[in-house]
């Protein structure tokens, strides 16, 4: 028998008949199809551009051999694993037969169960309750099977033991599928730990969604390490873990506190609009929309609408989203935050200062002291000190000259001068090995908003602070507002701004006008200095920065 081998045109296929019309590609695979066959194959003819069919050569076939004998050996593999693979899943299917004869069923004769949230756990010890939540995670052993149960309230250890253990349904159960769990509540006993102390022994639960396994699974979607674009994509997913879910907590305490200090300062709460006509950090960094045809932007701070309530409504505050347009990739920059606001009137600097200070303090004490919120910042941050007493209070003037002693330099390489804007990293680095938090003030005209009063001794710099934290920089910027009529239209002039657009604005230093003064908080920077975060990004639900508009 004669087999044919073309390298260009054949295919090695069991199909194919390796006849001249449909030859094989290998003359190993050639022999491995028919081991007793002469091998033809196709090559050029001597001193010709021709090609025809010739005889295998003698150390072509004894390279052949020995292919096809790999081959042969790698089909004998391949046939034994199908085997084993066919025998294990005849066994699984045994199994699983047998698994389908266990039914799980409650018992009628148990006490009715008390439907509690894991929050109460500790108040229903010796307890029959019924929990809900998502398998957090899932231990299926021989024995027993270990469910970590999560509802957003809490964690609670539960284990299923005989047929619920052995039941299919319980064989086939997957991370973060959602369970309604029914069972006894049982301090754990000396030696032994899980979450609160106690364990469910549950004696009957139902599977409400059953979550993909395979390469469907929650493990395949959420992966250590992953890159942060790709756990980006899948932050609905992502905000399952416990870091991201402990800083979000310890984000709603936060606004509680907030509101519990301004509500002990007798301050008004409102809502400013966020579709505006006038910018208030500068217009590089405005989002604008056509409103009905007019231009308009996206809020960059609600500060302007806050002073107009000043008069009717007293020292008032805000807690509202702002945007900002900086193609910056820092950090610690969002194109959407949460900015806390607040405008008071009647004070000095002096006074403004003492209250952001008393803001801070105050606010991270009732985080702190908070029963879910305090462990879960010692948790992710254990170093962290509550700030107390009187904050460094540093000029902007000696902030340069302890920047030029310790060989920091400006963002052109060289040594600070006055007017120098004080960049991130030397502004970290300072305040880092400073170790404590400082009221950075007194900055230029030249390098701060249009509004900011000038300083009446010294007529270059403003009443203004930037509150700067270790390990996360400012978290906090404000300053006392020009009052003054014909002062604040020098400065629309003097940044070029249409001071007929800000009629309103203007309005307030004609009728009855006062010293006031403001500030504003970034919320995910100040959970990224409270959490230990690297970067805000990690402090947001769904972080919104250049490139990122999803999910």
């Amino acid at each position: 028998m004669s087999v044919y081998v073309n390298e260009k045109s054949g295919v090695d296929s069991v199909e194919v008949p390796g006849s001249e019309a449909q030859p094989f590609q290998s003359p190993a695979f050639a022999l491995f199809q028919n081991p007793e066959a002469k091998v033809f194959v196709w090559k050029q003819v001597e001193d010709s551009e021709e090609f025809h069919y010739a005889e295998i050569s003698a150390s072509a076939l004894k390279k052949a051999k020995k292919g096809a004998e790999g081959l042969k050996k790698k089909a004998e593999k391949q046939q034994k694993l199908a085997e084993q693979q066919a025998a294990q899943q005849e066994q699984a299917a045994a199994k699983l037969a047998q698994l389908d004869l266990i039914k799980i069923e409650e018992d009628t004769s148990l006490p009715p169960a008390k439907k509690i949230k894991l929050k109460a756990v500790q108040e229903n010890i010796d307890t029959r309750v019924v929990v809900y939540g998502w398998v957090h995670r899932l231990r299926i052993q021989k024995g027993p099977v270990f469910i970590t149960l999560r509802d957003g309230t809490g964690f609670i250890q539960a284990v299923l033991t005989g047929d619920l253990a052995k039941a299919r349904q319980t064989q086939e159960l997957t991370l973060e599928s959602t369970v309604a769990l029914k069972g006894v509540i049982h301090k754990l006993p000396e030696g032994k730990s899980a979450p609160g102390g106690v364990e469910l022994k549950v004696d009957y639960y139902e599977v409400v969604g059953l979550s993909p396994g395979g390469e469907d699974s929650f493990t395949n979607k959420i992966q250590e390490n992953a890159d942060p674009s790709l756990l980006l994509d899948q932050r609905h997913l992502a905000l399952r873990g416990e870091s991201l879910s402990a800083v979000m907590k310890v984000r709603a305490a936060l606004m509680r506190a907030v509101r519990q200090f301004y509500y002990e300062e007798s301050m008004v709460e409102v809502t400013p609009p966020c579709m505006v006509q006038n910018q208030v950090e500068g217009g590089s960094t405005l989002f604008k929309l056509d409103y009905y045809g007019e231009e308009a932007y996206l809020s960059q701070s609600s500060q302007l609408y806050l002073e107009s309530c000043l008069a009717s409504l007293g020292d008032v505050y805000c807690v509202q989203e702002s945007f900002r347009a900086e193609k910056s990739h820092t950090r610690r920059h969002l194109s959407e935050y949460t900015h806390i606001e607040a405008e008071l009137a009647f004070l000095e600097f002096d006074d403004l200062l003492d209250h952001i200070e008393k803001l801070i303090i105050n606010v991270v004490k009732y985080v702190m002291e908070d029963p879910i919120a305090g462990p879960l910042v010692k948790q992710l941050n254990p170093n962290f000190v509550a700030p107390s007493g009187k904050f460094r209070r540093m000029e902007y003037i000696h902030a340069l000259e302890w920047l030029n002693e310790h060989g920091i330099p400006n963002e052109d390489g060289e040594k600070f001068k006055f007017g120098d804007d004080i960049a991130e990293a030397a502004e970290r680095k300072m305040t880092d090995t400073i170790g404590e938090p400082i009221l950075l003030i007194r900055f230029p005209v030249e390098i701060k908003s249009f509004y900011m009063q000038k300083c009446a001794d010294d007529k270059r710099v403003t009443e203004s602070v930037d509150v700067l934290m270790p390990n996360v920089g400012e978290i906090t910027g404000g300053s006392m507002r020009t009052h003054d009529y014909d002062e604040l239209l020098e400065a629309f002039e003097r940044e070029g701004l249409d001071k007929d657009s800000y009629y309103w604005f203007t309005d307030l230093r004609k009728y009855g006008t006062c010293p006031h003064g403001g500030y504003g908080l970034g919320t995910e920077r100040i959970l990224a200095w409270l959490c230990d975060r690297f970067t805000v990004r990690d402090c947001s639900l769904y972080p919104r920065f250049p490139g990122r508009c999803k999910p």
